[in-house]
């Protein structure tokens, strides 16, 4: 709620988790996707492999008409991959292994990333 009046949070994340954009809408519609995609895509300077978000119908009407050959991933929590690589349980570990079980997390986390990433300079 912003001065009493409901607003959207429009947040856009690369995949090693840095922030590409914020943008703060009223609605949350196909228009609002498409002004968040134009103006994404504007400071990028590359356009994205794939694009990975929650169920709402406006993202894929905004993505198909702004990014029609990019794939769309979305579904239950695939717009948080990372979130129980890098949460071993750190209640359940001493702090020896579990720094150790984050050390080789983040390793294999940053193979990953190398070889998944794929956005193409434009």
């Amino acid at each position: 709620m912003i001065n009493g009046e409901r607003s959207w949070l429009w947040r856009a994340v690369d995949d090693a988790g840095d922030v590409l954009d914020i943008l703060v809408q009223r609605g949350r519609s196909a228009l609002a996707a498409k002004r968040f995609f134009h103006k994404l895509l504007k400071g990028l300077r590359m356009v994205p492999c794939a694009i990975v978000t929650d169920r709402l119908a406006s993202y894929a009407a905004a993505k198909a008409v702004v990014m029609p050959t990019v794939l769309h991933l979305r579904g239950c929590r695939q717009n948080n991959p990372v979130c129980n690589h890098v949460r071993p349980g750190r209640h359940a570990l001493s702090a020896p292994n579990y720094h150790t079980v984050m050390r080789l997390r983040w390793r294999g986390w940053d193979v990953v990333s190398e070889t998944t990433a794929c956005a193409v300079a434009a």
